[in-house]
């Protein structure tokens, strides 16, 4: 890696980051930890659910599974989809199991048994401690089947919809507060995918019926599907023009690879998706203006992740089944570290960014594995994830880094440090979030700004291994996980620590 100096200056080959209280970018949301399950591959059937397995419980669902999704402690669950909603019909989910029917779903080409649908999924939900994000089907269906769910999902009863959900063994009213306007309309993939006129106005139209059946909604307008559509930005702006005082959040999509295996330009893809954030709250901005609204749109960023791993597998699968496995990606240690670098950039724009859903959940492209009848475990991601949703709630802190860089041919200068602090004023605790993206060198870390005399380290975890494509298997479920690692103390008001080459860390301060 080629090390340049920083704004024209020879630079120390370490880092120093300003931390203060008071350098806020805005409050996390905690629905910024958010994740996704869709009727696709496993992530439902063999994944959450599969009765008969030795750990299912009596509804069908595996609680293994149960167990490694609360360790995640994720807010709230995008669901049923992604490109399956666009085909999906909701009323083929409820009532008796033994008189749903089977259906081809075009969007993954299997077979949907219909075993699982909304009333089951919101139990799941509350087994697993998270709330619903529930997608409706702006494709071949529109406002009046949208606004039909919502009557069932939330009204408490005495009509027609509300009154089924009783009669179907839930009297309590789901009360599901998020709902997304569709899913990538502007995909050709998508099943009856549109231009940005004809959505905006079906989706404004949709938002409005929604909200007069239950006005305590949020709504989440479909952004492009990823910031290399030919669509972007003038969908957004198109978009926004129908709904802009309708809806609440417009959604992201961005997944990365690293097909040419060069690992510093992969771990450079989060300077892409922070371009990408500006560019869609520059839109946002744009619309608020042009329609001189008092209002400001937040941003959903409702898919994100890795995903390439699977792509020539998934290219050889049979059509037609039921529950195949698609989208399985195994997870190297190189990816937790993109997916470290994903996530300190998301608290970075914790101002405007306030969901998100790392794409997806269990089995499919997702932080968690099964084995069908068999065992669960951790994939390489689950760990930053876990700690950025465990450590990162509270006010994001800007740390004004500066740090030593490199030269990467697609993203130009790359800093070698990517770091975000999250100040909890609850527990009086900072917690910094760092990627060292050095694949050969250790970076040393000192602070500016504050003093830090009234803290101490609690701790300091580090992600750290020798093979940059190693994984976590079944067989060997711990071979990359967090240690905990000596050394970063405070010192004449400063922190001091060293951050290991190719490393993800968390360095938690907390009150004496």
């Amino acid at each position: 890696m080629i090390r340049i100096p920083t704004r024209g200056k020879p630079m120390e080959h370490k880092a120093i980051l300003t931390l203060h209280e008071e350098f806020a970018i805005g409050e996390v949301d905690p629905r910024l930890y958010g994740s996704f399950i869709e009727h696709l591959g496993r992530a439902v059937y063999g994944g959450i659910y599969e009765p008969g397995h030795p750990a299912a419980d009596e509804q069908g669902f595996r609680g293994d599974v149960l167990e490694l999704v609360r360790g995640l402690n994720t807010p709230i669950v995008r669901y049923p989809g992604g490109n399956f909603v666009s085909g999906y019909n909701w009323e083929d989910g409820i009532g008796p199991k033994e008189k749903r029917p089977r259906r081809l779903e075009l969007a993954w080409r299997s077979v949907e048994t219909n075993q699982v649908g909304v009333d089951e999924f919101v139990d799941w939900c509350r087994k697993a401690g998270t709330q619903v994000m529930m997608a409706v089907n702006l494709g071949t269906r529109g406002p009046e089947e949208a606004r039909n769910l919502v009557e069932y999902c939330n009204h408490p009863g005495g009509t027609a919809w509300s009154d089924l959900r009783r009669a179907n063994g839930h009297a309590d009213p789901h009360n599901i507060k998020v709902w997304c306007l569709g899913n990538e309309m502007d995909g050709p993939w998508q099943i009856c995918h549109k231009t940005a006129e004809e959505y905006g106005r079906v989706a404004c139209e949709t938002a409005k019926v929604m909200k007069w059946t239950d006005p305590n909604l949020e709504l989440v307008a479909c952004g492009s599907s990823g910031s290399g559509m030919p669509t972007f930005p003038a969908w957004e702006a198109t978009v926004l023009d129908h709904t802009y005082e309708h809806v609440d959040y417009i959604s992201l999509h961005t997944y990365y690879g690293n097909q040419k295996n060069d690992t510093p330009n992969f771990l450079a893809k989060s300077l892409d998706m922070d371009h990408f954030i500006r560019s869609v709250v520059a839109t946002c901005d744009y619309v608020k203006a042009k329609k001189r609204s008092k209002k400001t749109l937040y941003l959903s960023f409702d898919e994100w992740n890795v995903w390439f791993h699977s792509h020539e597998a998934d290219r050889k699968m049979e059509p037609w089944q039921v529950a195949p496995p698609l989208l399985e990606d195994v997870y190297t240690f190189e990816d937790a570290l993109l997916v470290g670098c994903m996530l300190i950039t998301l608290i970075k724009h914790a101002d405007r960014v306030k969901m998100a859903c790392l794409a997806q959940l269990v089995n499919v492209i997702a932080p968690i594995m099964t084995v069908n009848g068999g065992g669960a475990w951790r994939q390489t991601i689950y760990y930053p994830f876990q700690h950025a949703s465990l450590f990162g709630r509270g006010t994001a802190l800007n740390l004004n880094v500066r740090s030593p860089h490199y030269i990467d041919a697609e993203f130009g200068e790359v800093p070698t440090l990517e770091a975000v602090g999250v100040f909890n004023p609850q527990n009086d605790e900072i917690t910094l979030f760092a990627v060292n993206r050095d694949l050969e060198k250790s970076l040393p870390l000192e602070s500016a700004g504050q003093d830090l005399s009234g803290y101490r380290v609690k701790e300091h975890l580090v992600m750290v291994h020798p093979d940059l494509k190693a994984v976590n298997t079944l067989e060997n479920p711990n071979n990359v996980v967090p240690t905990r690692r000596e050394g970063a103390h405070i010192a004449g008001g400063k922190l001091s620590a060293e951050l290991p080459a190719a490393s993800w860390n968390v360095i938690r301060l907390a009150k004496i």
